[in-house]
């Protein structure tokens, strides 16, 4: 009979580490990217700059949907300033978006007793005295 709670523990660790290392995962990819919209960001905003030092009746080639069509620099300023705003409010959203899966991550790593591989532990404090009697999950860390 102890060899199936041996197991049953066995596998309900087995998913409790996957289910951190799918929690990593989203953490990776959400900041995977945020880089990758503060890089788009920064040519929309070395763009408008440079676009601002032109006249506005001179033209200019955008890409549209994979399309590369000629306007002025009048017509597409306002558009490129448009997307750069756009851009700002959806990257304050990602990096809150990450911040939250921050909080759930440690929220998820207290409630299991999980500790990654290289880091040192919490140090102990009253409420975890009375749960260190469960069983920890050590998670190797894959970086």
């Amino acid at each position: 009979m102890s060899d199936k709670k041996g197991k049953n523990s066995q596998a309900e660790q087995q998913e409790i580490i996957q289910t951190f290392q799918q929690l990593r995962n989203e953490q990776r990819s959400l900041v995977s990217k945020i880089t990758e919209l503060e890089q788009d960001l920064n040519e929309h905003k070395v763009v408008l700059e440079t676009l601002s030092e032109v006249s506005n009746s001179r033209r200019c080639f955008r890409m549209v949907g994979g399309v590369l069509v000629e306007r002025t620099v009048a017509e597409v300023t306002p558009a490129l300033a448009n997307n750069r705003d756009q851009l700002t409010k959806l990257l304050e959203n990602m990096n809150d978006m990450l911040i939250r899966k921050g909080k759930e991550i440690n929220d998820y790593r207290e409630k299991h007793g999980i500790r990654v591989r290289g880091q040192e532990p919490p140090p102990p404090s009253a409420d975890s005295e009375k749960a260190s009697s469960s069983g920890g999950v050590l998670v190797a860390n894959k970086s």
